[in-house]
């Protein structure tokens, strides 16, 4: 197969001209609207209202409202879900329909067809976010200190980019096309619950907190939470959280490069 090759500056051009088509496709696809944009928002009226009311959850430096509290958790979800869910299952599709073998087969470089998929994902991310901060803010008398908003952009770009490694990673190992779904759900639900995205750290057994410190969710979780919480002093930038979802994302990287079929894979 011949490998195009492209300047840095035609890469970037590229990729911002294959993003309105890949925007278009996700846009188009009701499902895709549904689990990633419509979902997150249902999780957290229902969340919230189920276990919010007067309680309160620890978090550092003092307490807050739990229905607070699961705006970050279920931001948590929704980047996810645009960077890495949705991600999995469509690029799995694409490769065994043959979209992405006739995509690799055109003068476009590689590259900036992988680099307008994640744009896709960053932009839907961001967007995700933008609604529940507004949610949380209308509802529930929640808001991000203006103080700590930059460290809430940094966190949710970076975060999409890393999830976006993972999902790249994890559609390299997966045979199928009915097998996305169940894959991605089964990995990630069980993280969602020990993570802090559905229950707060605080009040899960010790054990389960110290196995979810060793995922990405986790910090992505903690990231965003230092970003929103109120008592947070300073710019709200948690590096440690921030570095170690970024070393998943480059693990995922990894992977992917060496993985990543742009062939059906038939299984």
């Amino acid at each position: 197969m011949t490998t195009h090759r492209a300047p840095p500056g035609d890469v970037a051009r590229l990729a911002l001209h294959q993003f309105p088509y890949d925007l278009r496709a996700f846009l188009r696809n009701p499902q895709s609207r549904f689990f990633t944009l419509a979902l997150p928002v249902l999780f957290l009226v229902i969340f919230a209202s189920v276990f919010g009311g007067h309680n309160t959850v620890k978090v550092p430096g003092g307490t807050i409202d739990t229905s607070v509290y699961y705006v970050p958790g279920i931001i948590a979800l929704g980047i996810i879900g645009a960077s890495f869910v949705n991600l999995v299952i469509s690029v799995t599709a694409q490769r065994e329909a043959g979209v992405l073998k006739r995509r690799r087969a055109t003068p476009v470089p590689a590259a900036s067809v992988i680099a307008g998929r994640a744009l896709t994902a960053v932009v839907v991310a961001v967007v995700i976010t933008a609604v529940l901060l507004v949610v949380g803010w209308a509802v529930y008398g929640a808001h991000i200190p203006a103080r700590t908003a930059p460290a809430m952009a940094v966190t949710v770009v970076l975060g999409a980019l890393s999830f976006c490694c993972l999902g790249y990673a994890l559609a390299s190992v997966i045979r199928n096309e009915d097998a996305a779904q169940p894959v991605t759900q089964a990995v990630m639900l069980p993280l969602y619950f020990i993570s802090g995205v559905f229950i707060a750290s605080s009040v899960l057994p010790r054990w389960l907190v110290d196995v979810g410190n060793v995922f990405p969710v986790h910090h992505l979780v903690a990231a965003l939470l230092t970003a929103y919480n109120p008592h947070t002093s300073g710019a709200g930038f948690a590096w440690t959280d921030l570095a170690v979802v970024a070393a998943w994302g480059l693990g995922g990287l990894l992977v992917a490069l060496r993985r990543f079929s742009w062939l059906p894979r038939g299984g």
